[in-house]
């Protein structure tokens, strides 16, 4: 597996971290309550001589927790993984795109603070607009393993006007960028422009010399932002669900 090829699958898991892991060979299964489907799939890496079996435990684990059955097939996934899962009918969801650019040092920061963790108005305003798809299951709710996993790594937290957030991880060279998100009556006002600057900014005086970050195929105005701020498509990933 080309190591260029994989870096977006670990540095994507490393960003956003499963509280719960479990590993078999080099495929970790992840899991955290529901709450997004990056936390919550098979991170599938390396060759596999025993792909049906080990789909077949992977589908136990996660039966066995009460959660469906989730891959994330990214550019170094398990050759052969997506056909596999294909052929027993899991379902394509959620082409995402891997975006990156380079940070110049010319980036300019709006007036907001990046903390270096959320605060209780930033989990508000990102749960207000993310958190509607995760409900609650068992004991613990879902907002709070959306804390767990970003509690996960050292990051940077942007919060403008209790309207728009982000969230950046600096990774070596890569900053990644996450969790924006703008409350939906104030949209198109540059707000999303103003935390993504933020967030290069502040990356770069860390050391990045790259950002990149992860948005949905079908998000066509979180795309048009991110085009006109110097991001370029690098790479592709999708989930396999089964039915």
């Amino acid at each position: 597996m080309d190591r260029d090829v994989a870096q977006f699958d670990r540095l994507v898991d490393e960003a956003w971290p499963a509280p719960g892991r479990a590993g078999d060979g080099g495929w970790v299964y992840r899991h955290a309550g529901g709450v997004t489907k990056r936390a919550n799939s098979v991170l599938a890496l390396g060759e596999r001589a025993d792909l049906p079996e080990a789909v077949d435990r992977a589908e136990r684990f996660y039966a066995g927790i009460g959660q469906p059955c989730v891959f994330s097939i990214g550019m170094g996934a398990t050759p052969g993984l997506d056909d596999e899962l294909a052929r027993r009918g899991y379902r394509l969801v959620d082409p995402t795109l891997v975006m990156t650019r380079p940070l110049t040092g010319e980036e300019t920061a709006a007036t907001a603070e990046v903390e270096d963790r959320p605060s209780e108005r930033w989990l508000r305003t990102w749960w207000s607009v993310d958190g509607g798809r995760h409900r609650d299951t068992g004991d613990v709710p879902a907002r709070t393993w959306g804390e767990r996993i970003l509690g996960g790594t050292p990051a940077g937290y942007v919060l403008l006007d209790e309207r728009a957030v982000g969230r950046g991880v600096p990774q070596g060279r890569w900053l990644g960028v996450y969790c924006m998100a703008v409350v939906p009556h104030a949209r198109r006002r540059g707000l999303g422009a103003a935390v993504l600057r933020t967030l290069l900014a502040w990356g770069r005086r860390r050391g990045a010399d790259r950002a990149y970050l992860v948005v949905t195929e079908a998000n066509t105005g979180a795309r048009a932002l991110y085009e006109r701020e110097g991001f370029t498509v690098a790479g592709r990933y999708h989930y396999r669900v089964r039915p």
